[in-house]
């Protein structure tokens, strides 16, 4: 009898907890869809440089961005004719993603955004930080974007990596190069 009274109550509690959950997971999930789109919105805004701020978002990205796909790429473009487009790939250590702005000419950057990174505090995780990403504005990616040893970068497609996080920056080159690649074909294509 005993047992029959437990395997009743773990039941009981499972079904509780299970449809708790489920209802959780209704109520909040267009929360957070809402929430995705406004940080994506205020972030394609961020790199083409465009003020706004939370309560504003929405409305400036609606009246002064064009949303474009190519295939199953989309492209974010300002009035000026600056593009932009997200980014995603392996990091070192996990998942990097963001935003990538380009001139109207297309081979010039205007700004870069990492919206996420899993690498190490500190070291691989300062490529999210605006003191590391501020050196991309006016890098040319063509043929590529290089990145160099701190402070040996001269040339109009080369950035400083990070000292001390030579597999972070060697992924996170390759990560905006492949990305690159894939988008301008795209959007020339």
């Amino acid at each position: 009898m005993k047992g029959l009274r437990i395997v009743i109550f773990v039941l009981v509690m499972g079904t509780v907890s299970g449809g708790l959950l489920l209802g959780i997971n209704i109520y909040t999930s267009p929360l957070i869809a809402r929430n995705e789109e406004l940080k994506l919105k205020s972030s394609v805004l961020d790199v083409l440089d465009i003020s706004h701020d939370a309560s504003t978002a929405r409305n400036i990205f609606d009246e002064n961005i064009k949303v474009s796909k190519k295939g199953a790429y989309a492209f974010y473009s300002s009035r000026d004719g600056a593009v932009a487009f997200e980014f995603s790939g392996p990091g070192l250590w996990g998942p990097v993603s963001g935003i990538i702005a380009l001139e109207s000419d297309l081979k010039t950057i205007r700004s870069i955004k990492v919206t996420h990174q899993e690498e190490t505090p500190g070291l691989g995780g300062r490529i999210a930080e605006a003191s590391f990403l501020r050196q991309f504005r006016n890098k040319e990616v063509l043929p590529r974007l290089a990145f160099t040893p701190e402070g040996k970068a001269i040339q109009k497609n080369e950035v400083d990596a990070i000292t001390g996080a030579t597999g972070s920056s060697r992924a996170f080159e390759k990560l905006i190069n492949e990305n690159l690649k894939k988008y301008l074909t795209a959007i020339k294509g």
